[in-house]
């Protein structure tokens, strides 16, 4: 299956401008899905010009790079100003991220907070509590990022985030309504082409993809664009606001293809149930904790809210270049 009719800028206009991305050339596709979750759908029609892309999503050596050029501190890094949390408890006014941890029975997975846990110390260099390292994790996705610290690295790399549109573009690999990025089957022939979760979440990971968190950067075959582990292994931050997809331009344009939307706003965002919400954006591809009894989102089409201000440890990122 291909994006048949629609590829307008198959040959990119010149050499990558960074090493390591690669060319998705712009057309029309189908985007979103009828079949899954209803955050998903309508499956419409989208129109999006070419642009480079990173193959994989950023490194712990990557990250570090930047760190060390430019001295950002984290989100995850520093403690919260209680200004912006009224009411908040002081003990949670700390240094931290979001870490996931196995619970030791089963658990109601209508809960998250039965296995996701705000732990002190926890940061991109220690990526599952202060006793952990990433001394051996250099060629893995970065975690505990949160949407400032990826704005900062992008600005520092010269480049930008992706929309939700041109990100499940380049995800789908030119697989026009396949389910997953690599065809319509979650391990073709048997063989498991992603990390995720085997076996009952999120008490046993079987590992037969060889992998209990996350895995190096290219550790699985490249879609058809060739880019690295868009589906599973961590999710991925872009630069839309949150919002259904009925409610956007879709439900301003019917009957033919979005030009290149840009999604929501901030107020859109807000999660009209809390109080104390704080805006949010579209994270795609999953990650090594989605299974199948509870989150099948290693899909392109699969989609989430995700609050700026919060990292965790199993959320990343990559990059684009628009020409």
């Amino acid at each position: 299956m291909t994006d048949a009719d629609t590829d307008t800028d198959g040959a990119p206009p010149g050499p990558p401008p960074a090493a390591g991305m690669v060319w998705v050339p712009g057309g029309t596709f189908a985007m979103g899905s009828d079949d899954h979750y209803p955050e998903e759908a309508p499956t419409h029609a989208v129109a999006v010009g070419g642009f480079w892309i990173d193959r994989c999503a950023v490194t712990n050596d990557d990250f570090a790079r930047f760190v060390r050029a430019t001295g950002h501190v984290t989100v995850a890094e520093r403690a919260p100003d209680a200004a912006d949390y009224p009411g908040a408890r002081p003990e949670l006014l700390v240094a931290a991220s979001s870490v996931f941890r196995k619970p030791r029975q089963r658990v109601d997975l209508g809960n998250a907070y039965n296995w996701w846990f705000w732990v002190p110390g926890a940061d991109w260099r220690h990526p599952r509590g202060p006793q952990s390292s990433i001394k051996a994790l250099g060629d893995h996705p970065v975690v505990h990022v949160a949407w400032d610290d990826v704005v900062a690295y992008a600005a520092w790399a010269g480049k930008d985030l992706a929309s939700e549109a041109e990100w499940e573009r380049a995800a789908r690999g030119g697989l026009e309504g396949a389910e997953y990025a690599w065809g319509d089957e979650l391990t073709p022939g048997g063989r498991h082409v992603a990390n995720v979760w085997q076996g009952e979440f999120p008490l046993h990971n079987e590992l037969l993809d060889g992998w209990e968190y996350t895995a190096p950067a290219k550790t699985f075959p490249p879609n058809g664009y060739g880019l690295f582990q868009v589906c599973g292994n961590v999710w991925e931050w872009t630069a839309d606001w949150y919002q259904d997809h009925a409610a956007g331009p879709v439900a301003d344009h019917p009957c033919c293809a979005v030009a290149d939307p840009r999604g929501g706003t901030r107020e859109a965002s807000l999660d009209g149930s809390d109080p104390a919400a704080v805006p949010r954006r579209v994270i795609k591809g999953g990650s090594h904790l989605c299974a199948p009894n509870y989150c099948r989102r290693y899909r392109p089409a699969a989609r989430m809210a995700q609050a700026v201000d919060t990292s965790t440890s199993h959320l990343g990122f990559r990059c684009i270049v628009r020409p």
